[in-house]
């Protein structure tokens, strides 16, 4: 029976990673054109289920029917991927950095094929409601973590999706700018109310507003029904006692409300004292002269909204900042950066992940314990006990890269009680994290506060958490609105609740939670979206990655370089420093004869320009050891008897020592010997008479080169250097393409979009080649004009096969890229796989065709030896595009071969 597209049916799905269940055969259906929660502690499986029923993961077993399309159905996901919006979990995980607000906006337009006056009017919308209208060429990365929700958020709806799944968007968000976030997503609702938007949430007041609510608890569906309904089945009034209530009996004696002993003062100097405390970036002033003192054992809160200076308040306070104005102590010492001593007592939990992904918890959790220097015999249980205290000894041997956002956060506060500190800085330590969990890491840090004395200085989204500090501040842009303690402060704004009067202090301070005019109105002024034909989609698509690859790339000064300066450098160096050519030999000679005829012979080194004579060695054993010790190359060794033997006619014999330490070298010394020698030879037997030498030498032998008439090097490393440079330089820059992305977690964006992998492909190869192209053309012209290599042959043959090989050493980078798991991997296998080819058997040191059995194979295996006989071609031979049609055959060939590789690894699904 198939599903109805007015639903979402999920049927018998159970998932796993790495043999564990995080899904156990969930079954359940969902109504369209509703707002639906998803609640639960973290790791309970709402971010596999929800990626699921989006159709960015993989189905392994069960069926999934969203919106009537079969998600196990290629064909039929793909071309339900328009109609979807998929916000994954974490701070602004679908933005991209470099990229502005603006910038990134429009590069989600252009990726669901908006015409570029739907684009700016949804932007414009987008920006006013969000509040970041101020902010529109900011970069991403520069935002704070609730405005990277925002922009996140704005990104989704620029489309205006049937189909809207928010993961856990407004962990980390305050409570001004959800409410601001959530009468967007209302507005939106409003103008499409066929819309059906689906959200995990950590905050259950968050859930009460939802028509629907799913609740899930190891990896099981525990309620799923209309939100009222689910209350009045369980006797609750609230969403959280809902939840509470269905949970097993041992899990609710977890989540309890527990008392917190009011906070004694011991009378004792302040133990963090900050005055008019600034910062300043520029011309923005982060933190405005900012006062405050904490006491020994107090829990003071701080509070703000996203981007008022919260943090870097903190940082200032660690050392990790320089403060602009403004004095600030801890324990009555100012802060200086080197002062160790003080910083051994201050734990400091940031905002964002900052422990080491490749380590598992518990290695992450003995390297801080080592680096506050406790000795082994104490780290290791401190370790084990921070395991117990957090609950995370079921996760001690994972890496934190593959755990909920909620298992990160506890394993942060972990590191930070590591050294048993005196002061405790924390900033937003329970973003993202479950209420059991936030119960348990309040439950921790009242018992650090009231019976060991650590002063906590804690930032925090959750009004509830605010309410149990003993005092708070409130920030806005830099500065102090209010101080004091949670009831103070409630009363002083005449409000009801703590975050009512959080808000009321932002909006005297003119901030507002008003959204911006309907989007139906800006539509109606504007008309009607432009309908774009589908093959313009297509390269309309290719285009939206390739533009947002190549701003990425244009300010992000160390690739560029690398892409520009790489190849030039590579070539000059190799030009000037790898050479065979040889104008000096130094040599020394043992003449155990003494006769005119080997004074001849040494005469006739004297004559060479490339023979540079050093003193005479009396003996064969020292000659040898000169040589042993680099003081010579080569070494003349005249027998005794050689002048009676060449007046005799009886072919004496000449010792010629020289170094074979360096085959290339020693073989070309003894080709210049040889020749001084038969020089030598051809003079004597003109002294002969003709009878003699006609029967010595019948045929008269003259060499003559061809192509590389002076036999310099320079003419042959050249043209191999450039095939070199742009085998290896590209190669390894678009081998960081796609694995970036895994590693950042933006792959999403192509998982969820409708664009396909080839268009991803193509889109992310184009700045590469471009770039490629470019270098390609400098390193031609430095060739011709400063190495003084002519270019014989066409210019024109040489860049048709030019532009093919960037195609397929581009190609092979993002084949590369789409099988490692890390960027690392990524560029040394890159590195190793082309050095090794292009050095070895491709014909830069040895022609091909003089390779034999597999290695002959493996030479034509790879795109470099094709390219280094049309290099060589150009620039040696004179050869011109005729002479490279093969060649130019072999390359389009590697180039859509890699291509096609890389497509077929890269999966539009996650695992």
């Amino acid at each position: 029976m198939g599903a109805s597209a007015s639903e979402i049916r999920v049927e018998g799905v159970s998932h796993a990673y790495g043999g564990r269940n995080v899904l156990h055969d969930i079954s359940l259906t969902l109504p369209a054109g509703q707002t639906i929660a998803f609640i639960g502690p973290d790791g309970v499986g709402k971010s596999t289920l929800l990626g699921l029923i989006a159709g960015v993961r993989h189905l392994q077993r069960g069926a999934i029917h969203t919106l009537g399309v079969d998600i196990s159905n290629r064909a039929e996901r793909e071309a339900f991927l328009s109609r979807l919006a998929f916000m994954p979990q974490g701070l602004g995980k679908n933005l991209y950095p470099t990229l502005s607000v603006r910038e990134n906006i429009d590069f989600f337009g252009r990726l669901f094929a908006l015409d570029a006056t739907t684009r700016a009017n949804r932007i414009t919308h987008l920006l006013d409601a969000t509040g970041l209208a101020p902010f529109p060429d900011r970069p991403a990365g520069h935002l704070s973590g609730g405005m990277k929700q925002k922009v996140s958020l704005c990104c989704s709806l620029v489309h205006e999706p049937d189909l809207l799944i928010l993961d856990e968007p407004t962990t980390g968000v305050d409570p001004l700018s959800r409410r601001q976030f959530w009468a967007l997503v209302e507005q939106m609702r409003a103008e499409r109310p066929s819309m059906t938007v689906i959200v995990s949430t950590a905050y259950m007041d968050e859930a009460e507003r939802f028509s629907w609510l799913v609740a899930m608890n190891d990896g099981r569906i525990l309620a799923s029904g209309p939100t009222d309904e689910v209350k009045k089945q369980t006797h609750t009034t609230t969403v959280e006692a809902a939840y509470i209530s269905l949970l097993p009996a041992a899990d609710q004696k977890e989540i309890s409300d527990f008392a917190i002993p009011p906070y004694q003062d011991d009378g004792s100097p302040p133990v963090i004292d900050a005055e008019n405390l600034t910062r300043k970036f520029g011309s923005f002033t982060a933190v405005d002269h900012v006062s405050f003192r904490i006491r020994r054992g107090e829990i003071f809160g701080f509070l703000g909204s996203n981007g008022c200076g919260k943090s870097t308040t903190m940082k200032m306070l660690t050392g990790l900042l320089d403060i602009t104005s403004g004095t600030a102590t801890l324990f009555g010492h100012p802060i200086t950066p080197g002062d160790m001593k003080t910083r051994m007592r201050i734990g400091y939990m940031s905002q964002g992940f900052s422990l080491y992904e490749e380590l598992t918890v518990r290695q992450n959790l003995m390297l801080q314990a080592e680096l506050f220097q406790l000795s082994s015999t104490e780290a290791k249980p401190r370790v084990e006990n921070m395991l117990r205290s957090f609950q995370l000894a079921d996760e001690a041997d994972s890496r934190p890269t593959g755990l909920p956002l909620g298992f990160r956060q506890r394993l942060q506060l972990a590191a930070a009680c590591i050294n048993n500190p005196d002061i405790l800085i924390l900033d937003e330590p329970t973003s993202g994290v479950d209420p059991a969990a936030r119960d348990m890491f309040w439950k921790h840090l009242v018992a650090l506060s009231r019976q060991k004395h650590v002063t906590i200085f804690v930032s925090t989204h959750f009004m509830n958490e605010a309410a149990r500090c003993d005092r708070i501040s409130l920030m806005d842009k830099g500065k102090v609105l209010a101080m004091g303690t949670p009831a103070e402060i409630t009363k002083e704004e005449g409000a009801s609740t703590l975050e009512d009067a959080f808000i009321s202090c932002l909006e005297k301070a003119g901030n507002s939670i008003a959204v911006a005019k309907s989007q139906q109105a800006t539509s109606a002024a504007t008309g009607a979206m432009r309908t774009i034909p589908a093959y313009i989609r297509w390269f309309s698509r290719c285009w939206a990655f390739a533009r947002r690859e190549a701003v990425e790339l244009m300010r992000d000064r160390l690739r560029l370089m690398f892409a520009i300066l790489g190849p030039t450098i590579l070539l000059l160096i190799s030009a000037y420093s790898i050479s065979f050519d040889i104008n000096t030999i130094r040599y020394t000679v043992v003449d155990y004869d003494h006769t005119h005829a080997s004074r001849e012979l040494v005469e006739q080194f004297r004559g060479s320009r490339y023979f540079q004579e050093t003193a005479f060695s009396p003996d064969r054993e020292t000659l040898e050891t000169r040589i042993r010790h680099g003081q010579v190359a080569m070494g003349l060794d005249i027998p005794p008897g050689f002048g009676r033997d060449v007046a005799a006619m009886r072919n004496p014999a000449i010792g010629v020592v020289i170094d074979g330490s360096m085959p290339f070298l020693s073989a070309n010394v003894r080709s210049y010997t040889d020749a001084v020698l038969l020089t030598y030879m051809a003079n004597m037997q003109k002294t002969l008479p003709a009878s003699v030498t006609s029967s010595l030498i019948p045929v008269s032998i003259v060499p003559r080169f061809v192509y590389n008439q002076e036999f310099r090097s320079i003419f042959a490393m050249t043209p191999g250097t450039i095939m070199l440079a742009l085998i290896l330089v590209p190669t390894m820059l678009t081998a960081l393409g796609v694995v970036r992305e895994k590693e950042i977690g933006s792959i999403m964006n192509l998982y969820a979009s409708p664009a396909s992998s080839g268009q991803y492909l193509v889109g992310k190869q184009l700045p590469y080649v471009a770039l490629a192209g470019m270098a390609y053309l400098v390193l031609v012209a430095l060739s011709v004009t400063v190495l003084g290599v002519p270019l014989k042959g066409s210019f024109i043959g040489l860049s048709i096969g030019a532009t093919l090989y960037i195609l397929a050493s581009t190609g092979l980078g993002l084949l590369i890229s789409t099988f490692v798991s890390s960027q690392v991997a990524a560029i040394f296998g890159t590195a190793i796989i082309c050095l090794i080819m292009s050095a070895n058997f491709s014909g830069l040191l040895y022609p091909v065709s003089t390779l034999t059995g597999f290695t002959y194979y493996l030479g034509k295996a790879f795109p470099a030896s094709w390219f280094q006989l049309i290099s060589l071609g150009s620039f040696t031979k004179g050869l011109g595009i005729k002479s490279f049609l093969s060649m130019y055959l072999a390359l389009g060939g590697f180039a859509a071969l890699y291509m096609v590789g890389a497509r077929l690894f890269l999966k539009k699904q996650d695992t």
